[in-house]
């Protein structure tokens, strides 16, 4: 799946990296896509309802803080965290950025991942999300081995995205 956006619809001068559990996560779209492309990987965004989504906080309880998580994260994604929170006030900036994404990738619940790559098309600046597929929650894991089914699905949506 190709997507287009506009370069100029993601520009945000709040906050754009958190550092969780030794994980960076980027919350500005132009920092994850700058250091994507730095690490010639491809960005796993988050889409979340921080302080309100219980099966978001499941998944980062069960699996984003397992060790096996953390090690398979830093190798081959950037982690890109796209919040609709109930409670806290995103700047203007970065609710449109993330409704932005959340329309390009239709999302419709939370939690979801879509593992992507973004790249701006020097000619046009507008920037093309190649979209190498989505996860959740690892429905049909064994309890208190999530991550390692979730690992699974991620490393086939990686596997998938190479061919």
């Amino acid at each position: 799946m190709a997507l287009f956006l506009i370069a100029g619809a993601f520009t945000c001068t709040a906050q754009t990296t958190t550092t969780t559990d030794g994980l960076v996560w980027y919350t500005e779209f132009s920092k994850a896509q700058a250091a994507a492309a730095e690490a010639k990987k491809p960005i796993f965004g988050f889409f979340t309802g921080s302080d309100w989504c219980g099966w978001c906080h499941k998944l980062q309880r069960e699996v984003f803080a397992k060790e096996a998580f953390k090690t398979w994260a830093k190798d081959n994604v950037i982690l890109f965290e796209i919040d609709f929170p109930r409670k806290k006030q995103l700047s203007p900036e970065m609710a449109q950025q993330n409704q932005g994404l959340q329309q390009a990738f239709q999302v419709q619940g939370y939690p979801t991942i879509w593992i992507f790559n973004a790249v701006t098309d020097p000619a046009t600046q507008n920037i093309n999300l190649n979209a190498l597929g989505s996860l959740g929650y690892p429905s049909g894991a064994e309890t208190g081995k999530e991550e390692v089914k979730f690992l699974e699905n991620a490393k086939e949506v990686l596997a998938n995205g190479q061919n």
